[in-house]
């Protein structure tokens, strides 16, 4: 695998509070593609689009199915993986000119900017993303955030009063959690990567190396914390993602959240159309149709998630996104610092 540092981009900055890659007075995204009936006949004649993911494996298919139900006759091939299996994915195609990725969905913004500049995007603005994403979408209309997520502690409420919950993550450091934490591996998932990230910047690499020590159950992709934490197997999630505790709670599952004092790790994750997309014209039409108010919706309401969507209305009973103190995220600096990153992790946690 190529060592990122050799694609270091120029400084990228956090926009509105929650823009993910963004240079600041970025100007208006070039002209949006709308869906017309020739496209969709054309997507149709393609029969089906190939969308690559890092998005749990429920949500991928509940999207995939909306997406049939609306355009019957093109289907929906979900390959679900890690955000960081993902990119290894389309870079092992790539050196074997392989073409099977349509639509790639990571929760690694930092790979957009690797892609783009190795010219494996096409650039593609749907009409949703230039009416409503100006701040969230890259300026040259490459990408745009599809879904967001935030990394918080997570609990069961079965073996831990809300009382006694950890507070913040600087809580998680004692003695009595010890044993007793999961969370993910920066090395599969892209969310735990970014999160890590935000987290050794922002309250230093020796906190991790304190939690290290604190025996934490290690498990790969943020969708597995919460699970985990779910049936009982540890009664604290270190981290993981937001929206698989979402669903398990309001499925009855004993779990529940705690957004850090700190501040909580925000997770932005776009979607891009392949430059070499074997089915360009249903790859566009997905695109499209993964920014719309409709599915946007369906991703908070089914998938638990965060949409930058302004249509879109928050879940009742979740914590609006306002009203939550985050941790800056920096795609650019992500890029520059993966192999640190991966390196003090597997020194303080192992591999």
């Amino acid at each position: 695998m190529r060592d990122w540092r050799q694609h270091r981009p120029a400084s990228l900055a956090f926009a509105a509070a929650l823009s993910a890659f963004v240079s600041c007075g970025a100007s208006a995204l070039p002209q949006a593609i709308p869906v017309t009936p020739d496209l969709v006949e054309a997507a149709r004649k393609e029969g089906k689009v190939s969308f690559y993911t890092s998005v749990d494996v429920e949500v991928a298919e509940k999207v995939a199915a909306a997406f049939k139900a609306k355009y019957p006759g093109v289907d929906v091939l979900v390959e679900r993986a890690g955000s960081e299996r993902v990119f290894q994915r389309v870079e092992q195609e790539r050196l074997a000119n392989i073409n099977n990725a349509d639509v790639v969905n990571s929760s690694d913004a930092a790979h957009y900017i690797i892609w783009q500049r190795e010219g494996l995007l096409a650039p593609y603005v749907p009409e949703d993303v230039a009416a409503y994403y100006q701040n969230n979408a890259d300026p040259e209309g490459y990408y745009a955030t599809w879904r967001a997520t935030l990394s918080p502690i997570g609990y069961n409420t079965k073996y831990v009063k809300r009382a006694d919950a950890p507070k913040s993550f600087a809580d998680l450091l004692n003695p009595k959690w010890k044993g007793m934490m999961v969370k993910g591996h920066p090395g599969y998932s892209g969310t735990i990567l970014t999160a890590t990230f935000e987290i050794s910047r922002d309250l230093g690499w020796d906190y991790l190396q304190k939690l290290a020590q604190q025996k934490v159950m290690q498990v790969q992709s943020s969708t597995e914390p919460p699970k985990k934490v779910a049936l009982g197997e540890r009664p604290i999630m270190a981290d993981g993602n937001e929206y698989n505790l979402f669903t398990l709670k309001e499925a009855g599952q004993p779990v529940d959240v705690i957004y850090p004092t700190e501040g909580t790790p925000f997770i932005a994750s776009p979607s891009a159309v392949m430059a070499k997309a074997p089915h360009p014209n249903a790859a566009r039409l997905f695109q499209s149709f993964l920014f719309t108010p409709e599915t946007q919706q369906l991703l908070i309401d089914v998938g638990g998630l965060r949409s930058l969507h302004p249509k879109a209305q928050e879940h009742a009973g979740r914590t609006p996104l306002n009203e939550i103190k985050l941790m800056r995220d920096d795609p650019a600096a992500v890029v520059d610092k993966v192999d640190e990153i991966k390196a003090n992790y597997a020194k303080y946690f192992g591999t």
